[in-house]
């Protein structure tokens, strides 16, 4: 997470701040997971001349998953501030300094005797690096570089306005807010649609009338926008549905809930359904699967998403190998995932790697959806309101009228991979599993 810079490191930089008597420690974007290269950082909580303590959270960094608080790797004074709140910056790339070598209760080296510490800090914040930093200009980070190829945008036209000249995502927006033309749509005689080309964005109209707010979409609300949109232009989305007799679910629950409470397990109806589930997708194993190009890659493992709602959003925590786990593993770790997500306490590795997910919005009440598909997943499970209704039963006078606990379990799946009759075939054995679920 962070480096110090020490004489063992001759080629380090800020080596000529330490001959000349300071300690300068790097603070770097840390490494949040195999699947994270890059943060954005939110807000810095303290400011150059601040006085910090060790494992002091210092800043906040979003990614397109979790948010991560960065603490200090050392005692000291902020420095300097090397990334600005707003900038998307690599891991292992440095975001700031730290004075080791400062003492808490002294001066700041930069207060005058007439001018208080705030001053100070203002201009450290405003001091220019320009001259210290290396020419970064020809450097794009795959944000930048998916922006720019979705206008339609040569990097080498725009001007950089980050560390060393370096192009970030504001600026790319800028530059096409400013007039550079975006591609015509090309209509093609064999088909008017291309999967291969991006859809037009729509142009929102202003709203007539006065009156309501503005609001910038938080992070996290701008990167579920993109992952939805990209799902939505990548895969060819089909939903089947099937209803539900959660009768035996509801008995079998009945009798295990105290039980596993004493053993701080909650057991909710989700356990039930994502058992069933893991069970059917190993007898079908074409919707644990996902696509890359022409190729359909066929998982080995389950590792279940369970979609979690927050206040800010929505998150997908994965519970690896989820074949290999209970009923009551299943949902003690359905319980963890969601308490850890709503608490913000995720890592980045928590919500990489699903190969299949589960929804819930049945809990609010919900009686029926289309989920979108979790990329780069083929399928998504919905499990909605289990609700009382009549409904028709057999029995062995004949048929009759009976009030049984129902819920609908839609399917949305990727027509690219698998067809209907699959995904039916599939759901049909996730409805047999709960009907017929043993009661002692």
């Amino acid at each position: 997470m962070s480096s110090s810079r020490t004489d063992a490191d001759p080629a380090a930089p800020g080596r000529e701040a330490e001959e000349a008597g300071g300690t300068l420690v790097s603070v770097e974007m840390p490494k949040m997971g195999i699947s994270v290269s890059e943060g954005t950082i939110v807000e810095w909580r303290k400011q150059p001349g601040d006085w910090v303590e060790a494992d002091e959270t210092i800043a906040d960094v979003t990614t397109d998953k979790v948010d991560v608080e960065i603490p200090s790797p050392s005692s000291g004074r902020l420095a300097r501030i090397v990334a600005a709140a707003g900038d998307t910056v690599d891991v292992g790339t440095a975001i700031a300094e730290i004075d080791a070598g400062a003492r808490a209760g002294e001066a700041h080296p930069e207060e005058r005797a007439n001018g208080s510490a705030a001053e100070a800090a203002g201009s450290a914040a405003a001091e220019p690096a320009s001259a210290e930093q290396a020419d970064r200009s020809g450097f794009y980070s795959p944000v930048v570089r998916r922006v720019a190829d979705k206008h339609d945008v040569d990097l080498s036209q725009v001007e950089g306005t980050g560390i060393g000249g370096r192009v970030r995502k504001r600026d790319v927006l800028a530059h096409v807010e400013n007039g550079h033309p975006k591609p015509a749509p090309v209509l093609h005689s064999e088909s008017p649609y291309r999967p291969d080309e991006p859809a037009a964005e729509p142009v929102a109209e202003p709203v007539a009338g006065d009156g309501g707010r503005r609001e910038p979409m938080t992070a996290m609300r701008r990167a579920i926008a993109r992952h939805m949109v990209a799902s939505r232009q990548t895969a060819a989305h089909c939903t089947t549905v099937v209803e539900v007799d959660m009768s035996r679910v509801a008995a079998r629950r009945r009798q295990l809930k105290a039980p596993l409470a004493e053993r701080g397990v909650g057991l909710t109806y989700l356990a039930f359904v994502a058992r069933a589930t893991v069970e059917a997708l190993e007898e079908f194993p074409i919707l644990n699967a996902s696509v890359e190009g022409e190729e359909i890659v066929y998982h080995d493992d389950v590792n279940l998403g369970i979609a979690v709602a927050l206040e800010s959003g929505l998150i997908v925590p994965v519970i690896p190998r989820a074949q290999r786990l209970s009923l009551e593993g299943l949902a003690a770790s359905i319980g963890e995932l969601a308490e850890r997500a709503r608490a913000g306490k995720l890592d980045p590795d928590d919500v990489h790697g699903g190969t299949f997910t589960i929804t819930n919005p049945g809990q609010f009440g919900a009686v029926l959806a289309t989920p979108i598909i979790n990329q780069p997943q083929v399928a998504i499970l919905d499990l909605e309101a289990i609700v009382k209704r009549a409904v028709v039963v057999e029995g062995p006078e004949g048929d009759s009228i009976a009030i049984r606990p129902m819920a609908y379990l839609p399917l949305s799946f990727d027509h690219r991979a698998l067809d209907g009759a699959d995904a039916a075939r599939f759901m049909a054995r996730v409805k047999t599993r709960l009907e017929g679920w043993e009661v002692l």
